[in-house]
């Protein structure tokens, strides 16, 4: 029994938000029941009234004074479903900054890392460990199941190891761009994901704003990885030595 209470506990807790927006839909439905409701009795109220007193119409405050009463579930149910959806959007809210932070901590770390491979294995070795990480990512998402953008700036197919997406450039482009990102860099402090989309002339993500590279960490570096896609074709794994990271706004 204690299993399946603290499984209970466990779940509420995980799906907070969800549950809160499930409950807050719920009784915004029961909102209109109750006004559904409140309103047929209300109506019976002023009709019996109308008897009684023999008159036609009774004035709009008095109507209010007599039939308010009924409506008080509906205020509170209204309330109530409010509050927990913005109590809902307050923990997502949280959550998703949870979220941030760590991901900032993990990215700290995965860059520490890739920076002492570098070091103790020697540029060579790296080059072995980053050609096997960059054949990974690619088999894992494979070219059947993606289309191929077509930029207009080369015919080498390049593999974008962060958006999963396959598009069609050269690695001078690519150089080209990332100079231009690191002088922007220098200017202006901080350049998102994004913007290196835009001059590679591909769609912008979402993820493309939340992600970016800060002057702190120095200037962008991409990696190149060159692999054999499922269909025997050549490709390019295109990476970052230095990831981008969500906090690459705040860090000044």
């Amino acid at each position: 029994m204690a299993k399946i209470f603290k499984g209970i506990k466990d779940f509420a807790i995980k799906r907070g938000p969800e549950l809160c927006i499930a409950a807050g839909i719920a009784g915004m439905a029961g909102s209109i029941i109750f006004t559904v409701k409140a309103t047929v009795k209300a109506k019976a109220v002023v009709e019996e009234t109308k008897k009684e007193l023999e008159v036609e119409d009774i004035p709009k405050t008095e109507i209010v004074k007599m039939t308010w009463k009924y409506y008080i579930p509906t205020v509170a149910s209204f309330a109530a479903s409010a509050a927990l959806i913005i109590l809902a959007d307050h923990n997502h809210n949280k959550r998703n900054a949870a979220l941030g932070v760590a991901y900032a901590g993990l990215e700290t770390t995965l860059n520490a890392t890739k920076e002492k491979i570098f070091e103790t294995v020697g540029e060579k070795k790296a080059q072995q460990i980053t050609d096997a990480v960059a054949k990974d990512k690619m088999e894992k998402n494979p070219v059947s199941n993606n289309e191929i953008i077509v930029t207009g700036k080369g015919k080498t197919r390049i593999y974008d190891a962060i958006s999963g997406r396959y598009f069609k450039s050269t690695i001078e482009e690519l150089r080209s761009i990332l100079n231009d990102l690191n002088k922007d860099l220098l200017n202006y402090d901080y350049v998102s994901l994004n913007e290196f989309y835009d001059r590679a002339r591909l769609p912008r993500i979402k993820l493309g704003d939340d992600l970016g590279w800060n002057m702190r960490n120095g200037y962008i570096e991409m990696t190149f990885s060159a692999q054999i896609s499922e269909d025997d074709e050549p490709c390019i794994v295109l990476d970052y030595l230095v990831a981008p990271r969500y906090d690459y706004r705040d860090l000044y």
